[in-house]
């Protein structure tokens, strides 16, 4: 039953994703298709000034850290850090000016039509070796300068430990749900990992 609901809530969350409206010939009513998000490779635009995009990360960018199920490990359990953005689609240049700017991570398109809301587009950047390689260099030359600093140690320590191979263990993935549980003090979703 928890596995059956499980699956019904990634199958939800991947439809949200990435998607890309397309109307119908019979009807004008709206049909989404899943859209590759993109990443540098495909953007061609003028970097920011990286205090701007610090500026822009201490108001809009969110640091969390998600403990998911996971088939083929011994505890089941996959640590998974993630930054990202989410905005409007109307603001997707700067976006991508962003990513530019970092050097790493993906954008994607999101439809929240069901809900009424316009349509956003979110930067994230979930691989380990882009967060070390390029984010925590960008961030600890550029550090933020509101409360968000707080929260980019605490997740920067969780990153550094999943790279250590550190949450395999049980007292490392004991210290990274402590560590996660700073983050989301910090954060609108003030909760505890047992009320996941």
């Amino acid at each position: 039953m928890e596995s059956l609901l499980i699956s019904k809530t990634m199958q939800e969350v991947s439809r949200v994703r990435s998607t890309k409206q397309m109307l119908s010939e019979k009807d004008s009513s709206r049909k989404y298709i899943l859209k590759a998000p993109f990443g540098k490779e495909r953007i061609r635009k003028k970097k920011l000034n990286p205090n701007y995009v610090v500026g822009f990360i201490d108001g809009e960018g969110s640091f969390s850290v998600s403990i998911g199920m996971h088939k083929t490990l011994k505890r089941g359990l996959e640590v998974r850090p993630e930054f990202e953005i989410e905005l409007r689609a109307d603001d997707k240049e700067i976006l991508k000016r962003i990513l530019i700017t970092i050097g790493c991570g993906r954008i994607y398109d999101l439809s929240y039509e069901r809900y009424g809301w316009y349509p956003h587009v979110k930067y994230k950047i979930t691989s380990n070796a882009d967060l070390i390689k390029f984010f925590f260099p960008f961030l600890d030359k550029y550090p933020l300068q509101a409360k968000k600093r707080e929260t980019y140690k605490y997740f920067k320590k969780i990153v550094l430990m999943v790279s250590h191979k550190q949450h395999l263990t049980d007292k490392g993935f004991t210290k990274i749900i402590k560590l996660r549980q700073e983050i989301r003090v910090r954060d609108k979703k003030a909760r505890s990992y047992e009320n996941r």
